[in-house]
This record gives C-alpha cells, structure tokens and sequence, in this order.
C-alpha cells in the first residue's frame, strides 16, 4: 500500500533454468514502470506504482537461467506465496525436445492457483508449461508457431491456435496465452490494461514503444518446416516436392513418383507430416514467393506464375489465407528489413 491507501496488483513470475532472462526481466520492468515511468518523465501526475512483481523459484536460491543470466528469486514454493497474477514466461526449449516430467512440484503449485482463483498468463514456449499442468486440455491456446508440431505429439488436448497473438482459455479470461518470443510485450500492455487501467497501458507502450502484434503470428510463420518423421518414402515425396512444387500437375507427379495409390499417400502423407499433400505443396508455394516479395521487386502476377499458379487471383487469396496478409502488404512489412 502507498502514501495514498493504494494497494499494488500482486504479480508472481515463475522462473525455472530454462526461462529465457529478456523475458522473465523485461516483463519484470515493463509491469515495475506502470505508474510511475510516463509520470516521472511528464512530470504531471503524482505516481502510483500499480503492480508489485516478484521472482518465484522451486526455492529461495539464486541461480543462472538460459545464457548464464542470474535469477535471485524473491519467494519460492516453500513460501507458498499468494497473488493476484502468475506469469509462465518464455523457456528455452527445442521444438523436438519433451517437457513432460518436469518440475513436478510446480505444475501442482500451478494448479493450485487457479484453483485459488489466480489469473495465469503465458508467453511464448511458457504456454508449453502451462499445458504441462493440463489446465489447457480441452481449451484454446497459442504460443510460438514453431511449436505447431510439439503441441500436435505431446498436447493432443490442447486445441492449438499459431494464428493468434492472443488467445483466451477460457470465456472468464483467467488463463490466457501469448505467441511468439516477443509477444510478451502485447501481454504486458493486455495485463497493464485488465487489471491497471487502459490509458496506462497506453501510456506504457509510448515509452517502451511497444506495438500490439494485431496482424497476429501468421506473417512472421515459416509455413515449411522439417518435422522428424519414420516415413521414408513420405520423406522422398517431401524432397521431389521441393524441388517441384511449381509444375502445374505436381500433386499428379509426385503420385506417379511414388507408384503407390494416391489416396494411399494422401493418407500417410498426412499421417506422418500432419498437412494434407496439397497443403504442404501450397505451403512450398507461398514459402517461394515470400522469398521473391522479401527480396525482390518482382510484380506480384509474375511471382504466382513462378510460384506454379496462372490464376494470380487465387494466388492473393491463397497468399493471404496463409500469411494473414496481402502479397503487397507483406512486401511492405518485410522488404525494408533486408535494406538496414
């Protein structure tokens, strides 16, 4: 409680070995600096700090978290300490690699505080920490878009979205998930607004210049992906593909190729890959002509037909289907990055 009888929103973040620091220290400042940042800089309003953030860990010992960053945590299980918020924030973890089994302790911890009435909110890879506990089966979520094919194996409940940036739960909002490595920043301002006030989170966002990622995960998504899979004549069909995929008949090729029946690769094709035969070959397709949008001035009916399609209508409807964005949109959000 300050000078004026306000009471700070009680924030724990949960830090484990594989918490990625930026993420874990860079929530920590953003929330820390509501009320009072934008106040000390304007100097025209008295300041408040609204939110009181603290570092959980297992226990109360410091220790160093992915790239050697320390961690002192504040509090630690043993102090079974009580908030309003929990944060799960980013981990360092491979998209093959298996979280299952870990840190028993705080999962149960975890469910616990839901259970308690705690809101829980997850960012990036935490959203794989979140689903461990199973507070996730059955509901909608998000997270990296390069954890499509981990949440497809290891949290077949959990009904992945990467399209959005953010995702609710649950219809009461008490558990809510982010995407990609930098959507923090838009969970940061959503938490600054919900349980603050909106104009804070505005005021925030001025000064970190932080942007809402309303255009969600699809543009930033790798629509091709190699997924370790059994199937080697799935794979050999993968690699024609890739070296195909702008003949105009190469769903019929790649059947020839394999001289098995092509309902009979449909179904192991997507049996192994989880796409479907044509959206894989779309996917290549796309995956081409953001290259050529990235990297070059190309008009955008050439770059269809290089693609392997003489229908540049279909193509911008395809293109934007996949990507969340037009052809010439995307151009103009990617291609000033490659003349820094």
């Amino acid at each position: 409680m300050d000078e004026s009888g306000h009471v700070p929103v009680e924030v724990l973040i949960v830090a484990i070995p594989e918490t990625a620091g930026s993420a874990l220290y860079g929530m920590i400042d953003v929330l820390s600096a509501a009320g009072t940042l934008w106040q000390s800089l304007v100097r025209t309003e008295p300041l408040q700090r609204l939110f009181n953030v603290r570092i959980m860990g297992s226990a109360r010992v410091s220790f160093r978290c992915e790239n050697g960053i320390p961690v002192i945590p504040d509090v630690s299980l043993d102090d079974n300490p009580r908030a309003d918020i929990l944060i799960l924030p980013e981990i360092w973890l491979g998209p093959d690699e298996v979280f299952k089994g870990r840190y028993p302790e705080i999962m149960e911890w975890v469910r616990k505080q839901y259970r308690r009435g705690v809101v829980i909110y997850a960012a990036c890879s935490g959203v794989i920490m979140l689903a461990e506990t199973g507070l996730l089966d059955g509901c909608e979520a998000t997270s990296h878009w390069g954890y499509q094919d981990l949440f497809r194996k290891q949290y077949p409940r959990v009904r992945y979205s990467p399209e959005p940036n953010l995702v609710f739960a649950d219809p009461a909002g008490r558990i809510v998930t982010a995407g990609g490595t930098t959507s923090w920043h838009d969970l940061a301002i959503h938490i600054i607004s919900r349980h603050a006030n909106p104009g804070e989170a505005l005021r925030i966002a001025k000064v970190y210049l932080l942007k809402l990622h309303g255009e969600g995960q699809l543009p930033y998504a790798s629509l091709v992906r190699n997924d370790p899979h059994a199937d080697a004549l799935v794979r050999s069909c993968q690699e024609w593909l890739r070296e195909h995929f702008m003949k105009t008949d190469a769903i019929g090729q790649v059947v020839a190729y394999a001289k098995i029946p092509e309902r009979t690769l449909k179904r192991r094709f997507k049996s192994a890959t989880g796409l479907s035969l044509i959206e894989y070959l779309q996917n290549l397709r796309v995956e081409h002509a953001k290259t050529l949008l990235e990297q070059s001035e190309t008009p955008v009916d050439e770059i269809s037909v290089s693609a392997g399609y003489e229908d540049a209508s279909f193509f911008r409807r395809l293109f934007k289907r996949s990507t969340g964005l037009t052809p010439s949109q995307y151009r103009r959000m990617f291609r000033p990055l490659l003349r820094i």
